[in-house]
């Protein structure tokens, strides 16, 4: 992590100040399984607080830790009843199912790379790129993951590069090109920049 910190605060004077504001890069990770995608699932398009409460219920009907033969036992209702959309609901069985025929091997995703891990979950209905870079940062705990779509990290660079407009995609990719190859912890930072002013 310090290698990590020491680059990018040489590649970026914007990075260095957010850096030293923040203090300690604090990247919290979970383990790269069922229930890591399982609860980002869950997560996607909620507020923290509302997607804990639905997960905890979720994880009490089922089981905790969750796992992919629980999930099954449940009934399409019984996961609505939970507090999961229609939708979700059927994402998370999707999983479920997948995981549970071996279509997804969890160990295995250790040994591909960034591409090939979006190219086999992103097949789970539900589970777009952003989900899986999420996965690939906070699970996999790969160090240099962009999440160039995600609204969180749009904000902070407009407002930490004082940029009149929201920077797409492509504006992001150029501003990060120094920060490889630690792109997941500049985005940490990034998020959390917008946590302390």
């Amino acid at each position: 992590m310090r290698k990590a910190i020491i680059h990018l605060m040489q590649a970026d004077p914007v990075i260095a100040a957010i850096i030293e504001q923040v203090g300690p890069c604090q990247m919290r990770h979970s383990d790269p399984n069922f229930e890591a995608l399982a609860r980002s699932i869950v997560y996607q398009q909620l507020s923290g607080k509302a997607a804990g409460t639905i997960y905890g219920r979720l994880a009490a009907a089922a089981s905790d830790p969750l796992t992919p033969d629980a999930v099954l036992r449940l009934t399409h209702e019984q996961l609505r009843a939970v507090g999961l959309s229609t939708q979700k609901a059927k994402y998370v069985y999707d999983l479920a199912e997948r995981t549970s025929r071996n279509e997804i091997d969890f160990p295995a995703l250790q040994d591909m790379d960034d591409r090939q891990v979006i190219e086999v979950l992103t097949q789970v209905k539900g589970v777009g790129v952003w989900t899986v870079q999420m996965f690939l940062m906070f699970s996999l705990q790969r160090p240099n993951v962009l999440p160039t779509g995600d609204l969180g990290i749009r904000n902070a660079i407009k407002k930490a590069y004082r940029m009149r407009k929201t920077p797409t995609p492509a504006d992001i990719e150029k501003r990060a090109k120094s920060w490889h190859p630690y792109c997941s912890i500049a985005s940490w930072y990034l998020w959390k920049s917008l946590e302390v002013g």
